[in-house]
């Protein structure tokens, strides 16, 4: 992971989609046979999974754990300096709003998880753990997801897990997955392109304000 090449390539797979050697080559600026030396190592290292699709060979991150681990080196990493105020100052859509994984990650998910836990849906636990209140239980249900299809008794159910940006936590484990699929089953909200930054609809932003109070800059 300490390579800067095979750090980018690794930041790239974090949207929780497979990628073809090319296009994790653009991302981490290097040459095709740069690339496939250095995710040849990555795969060996059992941090990526390959697979193979016609004449392509796509990757994605061997499991949650991986994606966990990178997240919180991410975490504790050093901030990159600016040297431009007005630079720091321009919107990220990267930081406000991405995926981790397959759950949610950024400025607005960290502000979802404070709103969930103001309202004693979730309650911090040992562990890292979230307790999912009997409100909070009606709540997502009301969202449209099937809580009792899920197995609350696991360990990574609903799990803290510390944003990189913003170095507060952030909800994921399995119930963090549904939630995000549900806002974009509700089109409350968008992958934009093929990046990791999400965007968050018009009506997503109504919503988020009625239910959690979530405040949006016109």
């Amino acid at each position: 992971m300490g390579d800067p090449t095979r750090a980018k390539m690794l930041l790239a797979l974090m949207g929780g989609l497979a990628l073809p050697a090319g296009e994790l080559a653009m991302s981490a600026n290097v040459a095709p046979q740069t690339a496939s030396a250095h995710l040849s190592k990555l795969v060996q290292g059992r941090l990526l999974k390959a697979e193979i699709q016609g004449r392509h060979r796509y990757y994605r991150l061997a499991s949650a754990e991986i994606a966990a681990a990178i997240e919180a080196l991410a975490a504790v990493a050093p901030r990159p300096g600016t040297k431009d105020r007005r630079e720091s100052e321009e919107p990220n859509p990267l930081r406000f709003a991405r995926t981790c994984y397959t759950h949610f990650a950024g400025t607005l998910a960290v502000e979802i998880n404070d709103a969930l836990q103001k309202r004693s849906f979730l309650i911090p636990g040992p562990d890292r753990q979230y307790r999912i209140t009997a409100d909070g239980r009606l709540w997502f249900e009301k969202l449209g997801i099937d809580m009792a299809g899920m197995k609350s008794g696991r360990s990574d159910f609903a799990r803290q897990c510390l944003d990189w940006t913003e170095r507060r936590h952030h909800l994921a484990g399995a119930l963090g997955t549904e939630l995000l699929q549900q806002f974009f089953e509700l089109k409350w909200m968008a992958r934009i392109g093929k990046t990791r930054a999400v965007r968050v609809t018009h009506r997503g932003q109504e919503q988020l304000s009625k239910l959690l109070g979530i405040r949006f800059r016109r």
